[in-house]
């Protein structure tokens, strides 16, 4: 097989990036452009990377040159999939971007687990274990995105009873920036592992991880609609029912009545028909929701009140676990160049979910841009991700806006989005890293108390700073 190199980085770009020349005597390079799914963050990166299967001593040889290079040049270099976060997270300026593009998954049925590449996607995984009857025990709400990314993001799905996808890996391996090779687990290297946990990728490459998998089986949705102020209490009394295995909430979203009515979905596992499961389609758990239903929302609450009318009569029929998680983001892609939808999400504990709700009615509706959706999820107390957001149980509301490609509308997210930080700060709560960089330094230092301790070790482990993004540059750098 040929050889993927440091030779091949032009071989394509991601995410809107621009191809560079050839550089030859006497003529600049022109320089790579890269952005994230925010399209607001066009960043100037020296290389990229686009890594393909080869055999794995090549690979590793190929990451250890790649890594002296940097070095030697003193360029950061950042590690990423599909570059879905939105505030530069996944972005080294002018630096070298690397993108996994690996699909290399294998089951053991007998341990319970997969081994795979970092650079897998989702729904590569769920592709290799719906073939053997088996489903990832947790991954991120679309299948779009890399293993690897979803770990260093920690994010988190709609199973339950689970905390962050980070519960469920039970080791992984990983390259530092002196190229060593480290195993890591809760036994072996625990520091580490809670460091690389939501560690956003400042630590090294992760090159495979060994994740638990259970059964695949059919679900059947049970919906549910109540006042809002009802939501907490029985979402926590269904997600903690053991013949729960799948469920989330939605909120209304039209500004006359926001976040007055609450819809709640639980999914209990359903008989297996007598031929066996359908294998598994790309179709995700809302089939019902259109892209087309669901963009009318931008500037009409019309639409948006028929939406939620829609919505409310129909959660789809019963599916198997993989094809309810096989979810393409595209699935409600904007197309419209002149706006962009920015998401937030934000963790509260049950008890205070009435008086977040609260505050997201006073802050919400007075925004300038167009506030889409919230699907509410269960995330379990996280202990061992350093920069852990569920200190306890939560409640996850994941909110998609609409914004406009302005100044202006840059400015208004950013006021909004202080303003919900506040909030949810003064009731226990804290808020995600992976989308924009708008929290103010005292908001994420207070909300994530153990960044220092982060930035600390982070010097350790990499003396050299080679790994950064964003995300460090703007709240972890300036830590002494």
């Amino acid at each position: 097989m040929k050889r993927i190199t440091r030779r091949s980085m032009m071989s394509g770009m991601a995410a809107g990036a621009a191809l560079a020349l050839s550089p030859k005597a006497g003529r600049a390079q022109q320089r790579i452009v890269m952005n994230d799914a925010s399209r607001l963050s066009p960043t100037p990166v020296f290389r990229h990377w686009i890594v393909k299967p080869d055999p794995e001593a090549e690979l590793i040889a190929a990451f250890r040159k790649e890594l002296k290079d940097a070095a030697g040049e003193k360029r950061p270099v950042c590690i990423s999939a599909a570059r879905h976060s939105m505030g530069g997270q996944s972005l080294p300026r002018n630096g070298v971007a690397i993108t996994m593009d690996i699909d290399r998954c294998e089951p053991d049925r007998k341990a319970m687990t997969f081994r795979v590449n970092g650079g897998t996607r989702w729904h590569q995984v769920i592709a290799h274990l719906d073939r053997i009857g088996m489903s990832p025990a947790v991954m991120q709400s679309n299948s779009d995105f890399g293993v690897a990314a979803t770990f260093s993001v920690n994010a988190h799905g709609w199973p339950t009873p689970y905390g962050p996808f980070g519960s469920t890996v039970r080791s992984f391996r990983i390259m530092l920036a002196d190229g060593s090779i480290l195993t890591c687990s809760r036994a072996e290297n625990p520091e580490l592992f809670g460091f690389v946990m939501g560690g956003y990728g400042l630590f090294g490459i992760i090159l495979d991880l060994d994740v638990d998998m259970v059964e695949n089986r059919m679900m059947q949705p049970h919906p549910e609609i109540m006042p809002a102020e009802d939501f907490a209490a029985r979402f926590i009394k269904a997600a903690n029912d053991p013949a729960i295995r799948m469920i989330y909430g939605r909120l209304n979203v039209t500004r006359g009545d926001f976040f007055e009515e609450a819809k709640l979905v639980s999914y209990a596992i359903a008989p297996t028909p007598k031929d066996g499961l359908p294998p598994v389609r790309r179709v995700g758990a809302f089939p019902f929701l259109s892209r087309e239903i669901y963009r009318a929302q931008v500037g009409s609450e019309r639409a948006k009140a028929a939406r939620w009318f829609a919505e409310k009569r129909a959660s789809g029929g019963a599916a198997t676990r993989n094809t309810l998680m096989n979810e393409p983001a595209v699935n409600l892609e904007n197309r419209d160049r002149r706006r962009t939808d920015i998401l937030h999400e934000y963790f509260v504990a049950p008890e205070r979910f009435n008086d977040f709700i609260e505050g997201c009615r006073r802050i919400i509706p007075k925004s300038k841009s167009e506030f889409l959706n919230v699907t509410l999820r269960h995330v379990l107390k996280d202990d061992t991700s350093v920069l852990s957001f569920a200190a306890t149980n939560r409640i996850a509301a994941v909110m998609s806006f609409s914004q406009e490609i302005t100044p202006e509308g840059e400015a208004d997210m950013i006021v909004t989005t202080e303003a919900l930080i506040d909030h949810v700060r003064a009731i226990g709560g804290s808020y995600y890293l992976p989308y924009r960089l708008h929290a103010r330094p005292d908001q994420f230092s207070s909300i994530y108390p153990n960044a220092a301790r982060f930035a600390e070790r982070k010097r350790h482990y990499d003396p050299g700073l080679l790994f950064r993004n964003a995300l460090w540059d703007t709240y972890l750098a300036s830590i002494a």
